[in-house]
């Protein structure tokens, strides 16, 4: 009421919350008492901390900060009166982080043929594929690429809106129709989840390509 008292009457408000206006005059001429006046000095002390930290502090650290000045007051409490101000970190909780590894799953692990080794004298023999993704305005788009080892040189890719297998095996096809390996077939690795399908192991070695597929 009182911080509204310039936008509307004190007798509308007091009948909206049934309160009597004789208790809200009584209250403003109440003396402060010395847990509201140490209340008030806090929030000014929180106020300058956040201000000084460009609103990127949240309780834990405003906490620490005041503690630092020698200010004697725990995390809940600043935390209660940042709630009461309305005072809060910019920093929003933290962005959904797309996974496109993951360990834990029961697909097979074929032999770590490379031994992360991953220097090759020859191009053709080694290949890499891996698999990163984009964020868009219409969500994330997922990008699977071979690279060559020797040379270094992306060889082959795919893109799509999904994490299935053949989105590894598309980058990976496309790999083998530009390079066409000689008839010792290269070694590829990745550590993409997509790729340690049982049909995407297949088709590779129907593609004449020993695989390592690691997760």
């Amino acid at each position: 009421m009182n911080e509204h008292r310039d936008q509307f009457e004190i007798d509308v408000m007091c009948n909206a919350l049934d309160l009597s206006p004789s208790g809200y005059h009584a209250w403003r001429k109440r003396p402060t008492s010395p847990r509201q006046a140490r209340g008030r000095e806090l929030i000014e002390q929180i106020r300058q901390s956040h201000a000084l930290s460009r609103g990127t502090y949240g309780s834990p650290r405003v906490h620490v900060d005041l503690k630092e000045k020698g200010v004697s007051v725990c995390e809940n409490t600043v935390a209660k009166y940042m709630r009461v101000a309305g005072i809060r970190s910019k920093i929003t909780a933290r962005r959904f982080r797309v996974i496109t590894t993951d360990s834990r799953h029961d697909h097979p692990v074929a032999d770590n043929l490379l031994e992360r080794n991953f220097t090759a004298e020859r191009p053709d023999t080694k290949w890499c594929c891996d698999i990163t993704y984009v964020p868009t305005d219409e969500g994330f788009l997922y990008l699977a690429a071979v690279i060559d080892c020797c040379s270094r040189k992306i060889i082959g890719w795919a893109m799509a809106d999904h994490l299935r297998a053949e989105l590894c095996l598309d980058a990976l096809a496309m790999a083998i129709e530009r390079r066409r390996p000689p008839a010792r077939p290269p070694a590829c690795c990745t550590t993409a989840t997509a790729a340690c399908s049982t049909p995407a192991k297949r088709t590779a070695r129907s593609w004449s390509v020993m695989a390592w597929w690691r997760a």
